[in-house]
């Protein structure tokens, strides 16, 4: 679990978020503001802790600047990759759609 860059980035959004309060909102009761920031802290960890627990990592900025890979490189071939669709299909078996107990085609049925 990053807490670490899960504090960070609170800690950030909490600084501009206390200094844009303070001064839009200099004349009236800004403690109640800068509380709800505070209590936003724990609501804050406690959703990326879940989020990362479902297996939710978001990207980084050093994962945003790297290449792509573009559509424009060759395909690799399916036999050379290894992961399995080289093999041929099994036999048809009871179970499935070509087996023995396949259901007969819908045929109008005649109206007497």
């Amino acid at each position: 679990m990053p807490w670490r860059r899960l504090l960070k980035e609170y800690v950030i959004y909490a600084a501009i978020m206390g200094v844009i309060l303070l001064v839009l909102f200099r004349d009236r009761g800004v403690v109640a503001l800068l509380a709800g920031l505070v209590t936003a802290g724990p609501l804050y960890l406690l959703l990326g802790y879940v989020l990362a627990k479902f297996g939710y990592q978001r990207k980084t900025l050093a994962d945003l600047r790297t290449p792509r890979a573009s559509a424009s490189t060759a395909p690799v071939s399916t036999a050379a990759s290894g992961d399995g669709f080289d093999r041929p299909r099994p036999a048809p078996t009871r179970r499935t759609a070509a087996g023995p107990n396949r259901r007969p085609s819908n045929q109008r049925k005649r109206r007497r």
